[in-house]
């Protein structure tokens, strides 16, 4: 599966404003919400919030070098939604390297196919090593900017 299948534009935020991890969880859980929606799998943004905080409470997403990767899986839905989110100035984010987090990469996921979860999460991992393609979507101006660039390097 390529990443940008993941996406749209309405479930990018290229120019995310929060203060604090919880509430990049809330904004997060509003896009993959609103994703999940455009797909038609109905699922309420405190259901996904639900399982993301829960998830986190396992262990930190904050996969190191200024990204997370905040996923889920949800019995209520029959297809992989992702949603990416940019804050310019990094949030703390629990992050394995202890460094604040500018890109969030969120997945949400059906719970009946962990294989594919995992997929998607290197693949997405994968990319997001890359440090030009970090710094170009920390540059990011708009949904449409991010999306372009999520396409590009995905594009194998």
């Amino acid at each position: 599966m390529r990443l940008e299948e993941l996406l749209d534009l309405s479930s990018i935020d290229a120019d995310l404003h929060v203060a604090s991890k919880e509430d990049v969880l809330a904004a997060v859980a509003r896009l993959l919400s609103a994703r999940a929606s455009s797909v038609g799998c109905r699922v309420s943004v405190e259901d996904v919030y639900r399982v993301l905080e829960a998830r986190e409470a396992q262990q930190s997403t904050g996969v190191g070098r200024g990204v997370a990767i905040p996923h889920a899986r949800l019995k209520t839905i029959d297809r992989f939604v992702g949603a990416l989110a940019i804050h310019k100035e990094g949030v703390a984010f629990d992050a394995i390297d202890g460094m604040p987090v500018s890109i969030f990469f969120a997945l949400l996921g059906p719970e009946e196919f962990p294989v594919e979860h995992l997929k998607c999460l290197a693949r997405i991992g994968r990319l997001l090593r890359d440090q030009n393609i970090r710094q170009r979507l920390q540059q990011a101006e708009s949904a449409v900017d991010a999306l372009s660039i999520i396409r590009e390097a995905d594009a194998d």
